[in-house]
């Protein structure tokens, strides 16, 4: 099971980017998504989350109103639109999927490699 993050890369404070991440098996269709990020020197920490029907979602508060996922599961594919960018938005963005519904990235079983989001003020 692999997740393919795409979608990173240098944008202006206040610029926007999409971000995707597909699945190579449909087995994770029906895994709850999440999107995560590190900083460097910083711990891997919580964006949002999407369950599996869509119908739910979460997000860490310093992305309220900003960011937005969504998913499309016919592509098998999360995305994370990102708004409003700041310059402490900078960081390596993860997907990942788990079975359980949780903002905790040790309960999320399959991650992706990451795409770089930089941006610059």
């Amino acid at each position: 099971v692999q997740l393919q993050a795409s979608g990173g890369g240098l944008v202006q404070a206040g610029g926007s980017l999409r971000l995707s991440c597909t699945g190579s098996t449909r087995t994770i269709s029906n895994h709850h998504k999440g999107w995560f990020r590190q900083a460097p020197g910083e711990e891997r920490e919580f964006v949002a989350a999407i369950s599996w029907s869509g119908a739910s979602t979460s997000y860490a508060d310093f992305v309220k109103g900003r960011f937005t996922i969504s998913r499309d599961n016919n592509a098998n594919t999360v995305y994370l639109h990102m708004n409003s960018l700041k310059s402490e938005d900078t960081a390596v963005y993860y997907c990942a999927a788990a079975t359980v519904w949780t903002v905790l990235p040790a309960q999320y079983a399959y991650w992706g490699r990451g795409t770089q989001v930089t941006v610059s003020s």
